[in-house]
């Protein structure tokens, strides 16, 4: 796993050893980020459910200003701020453990892309974006993407967020809700 472009191209990134946790492919990571290059620029990203930190980290990379990582399991909070380390992007990013979504309290600065990686046996999506918006996570313009297998159930719309296009990745499906 490494990153794919940006200021940090090539440095390769540590992986927790749980093998519960499952890292986004390089080639779904690539896919990613070339849909979402004109508003990367800049931007606020969250890193939800964050493994080894390698969204956020591609999107410092590739000029967010900011990433916050969040995860419950104590091995990603370690890889992920030691990844953040090797990659010397320490400053621009912030590395929290919490429980999602029962501990996402309400947040000061919305984020302009959020992204979300549960595990795939995981189903509470209409909470998560329930929790997101009524926690001001979401800014006004705001995108949130979920990597969920292909044959996920979700939600076609949660509050104000409502799905807009969905792409899959042979067993892997993104699918942006804004």
């Amino acid at each position: 796993m490494r990153i794919i472009a940006g200021t940090a191209k090539g440095h390769r990134l540590l992986a927790p050893s749980n093998r519960a946790i499952r890292p986004t492919g390089d080639r779904t990571r690539e896919g990613l980020f070339s849909m979402l290059m004109p508003r990367i620029i800049g931007a606020r990203f969250l890193d939800l459910f964050c493994g080894s930190g390698a969204n956020g980290l591609e999107a410092l990379s590739r000029g967010a200003a900011h990433a916050t990582f969040i995860d419950n399991a104590a091995e990603a909070i370690d890889i992920t701020r030691l990844n953040l380390e090797r990659c010397r992007l320490s400053a621009d990013g912030c590395v929290l453990k919490a429980s999602i979504p029962t501990q996402l309290g309400p947040q000061p600065r919305p984020f302009d892309i959020l992204f979300a990686d549960p595990p795939y046996a995981w189903n509470d999506y209409a909470l998560l974006l329930q929790t997101l918006q009524a926690n001001g996570f979401v800014a006004a313009d705001g995108v949130v993407i979920l990597e969920t297998g292909y044959n996920a159930v979700l939600p076609e719309e949660v509050g104000l967020l409502c799905q807009k296009k969905r792409r899959r990745y042979g067993d892997t499906g993104l699918t942006f809700f804004a």
